[in-house]
């Protein structure tokens, strides 16, 4: 099994915010994603510090988790790097 590098993590998590209709609760998003709750809590913070993601809700119990425009550009450069790498067999 080949170990994940860091953008595709990060890649992988924003992904899984856009397919839960782009609002998922932090837990259930930590148990899509495949980490360990330590490894989670620095990938999300990269993410909101970076903002990507933010959070929406006052509330603990109501906290949900959703992508920015800055979180979807990232998605879309990805897919296209993915795609230039597999067009040119890189």
């Amino acid at each position: 099994m080949v170990k994940r590098g860091k953008l595709e993590i990060m890649k992988d998590i924003l992904r899984l915010v856009q397919e839960n209709h782009n609002s998922v609760r932090p837990t259930p998003l930590l148990r899509k994603c495949g980490l360990s709750s330590a490894s989670f809590k620095e990938y999300y913070t990269l993410l909101v510090e970076r903002g990507l993601v933010r959070e929406i809700g006052e509330d603990k119990g109501d906290k949900k988790i959703s992508l920015t425009d800055k979180g979807f550009r990232f998605l879309e450069r990805y897919r296209a790097i993915v795609s230039f790498i597999d067009e040119f067999d890189l």
